[in-house]
């Protein structure tokens, strides 16, 4: 298979750019990555259920609540000018002004456990924290959905893209090779 220009792509890439070798082994290499996270953080974990004091005085607890805070501000302030301006980059900061906001209602509930505060934790959690994460999530989850079904189109692809969890990482090389990068046999290299 030759190089050959994505006509759609304005940044003039080729889908030699993209070969298997070089995919392959940055694949590899994540996923390696990712699995030393797993190994690592599964002991350290166990280490911590076992070995944690179950009280403990911190020092500095204004600032650890307050620079949280100010990320999960951050977060919903990028959202919102993301959304301001159309930008794609509402996905990220949406994933992540949700995934601090379900750590806003666990922290919230697991630290006021056992106290009458619980309850105003479980209450904020349940109203407001957990359905904002879920709303972020839907929504850019949706952003993805139509950027996908553009892309899609535009590539000249049939029929519908297939769902989120099965999209390839790069559509325009997976589309030409049954959606799975090209073996070393295909590319010539």
């Amino acid at each position: 298979m030759s190089e050959q220009r994505d006509p759609t792509d304005s940044a003039g890439t080729t889908a030699g750019e993209f070969a298997p070798d070089r995919y392959g082994r940055r694949r590899r290499r994540v996923l390696w990555q990712l699995g030393l996270c797993v190994i690592t953080l599964a002991p350290w974990t166990v280490y911590l259920a076992v070995s944690l004091p179950d009280h403990f005085e911190a020092r500095h607890w204004p600032m650890v609540w307050v620079g949280f805070d100010v990320m999960l501000l951050a977060s919903l302030a990028g959202a919102g000018v993301a959304v301001w301006l159309r930008r794609q980059a509402l996905v990220p900061l949406s994933f992540v002004a949700a995934t601090l906001l379900v750590c806003d209602a666990w922290f919230d509930i697991s630290l006021s456990w056992g106290k009458d505060e619980v309850w105003g934790s479980v209450a904020s959690a349940v109203l407001f924290e957990l359905p904002l994460a879920a709303l972020f999530i839907a929504r850019a989850r949706r952003v993805l959905k139509v950027s996908a079904r553009l892309a899609w189109q535009r590539l000249g692809l049939p029929g519908d893209p297939p769902p989120l969890h099965r999209m390839p990482l790069f559509v325009a090389l997976a589309s030409s090779h049954g959606g799975e990068a090209p073996t070393k046999d295909e590319t010539g290299t």
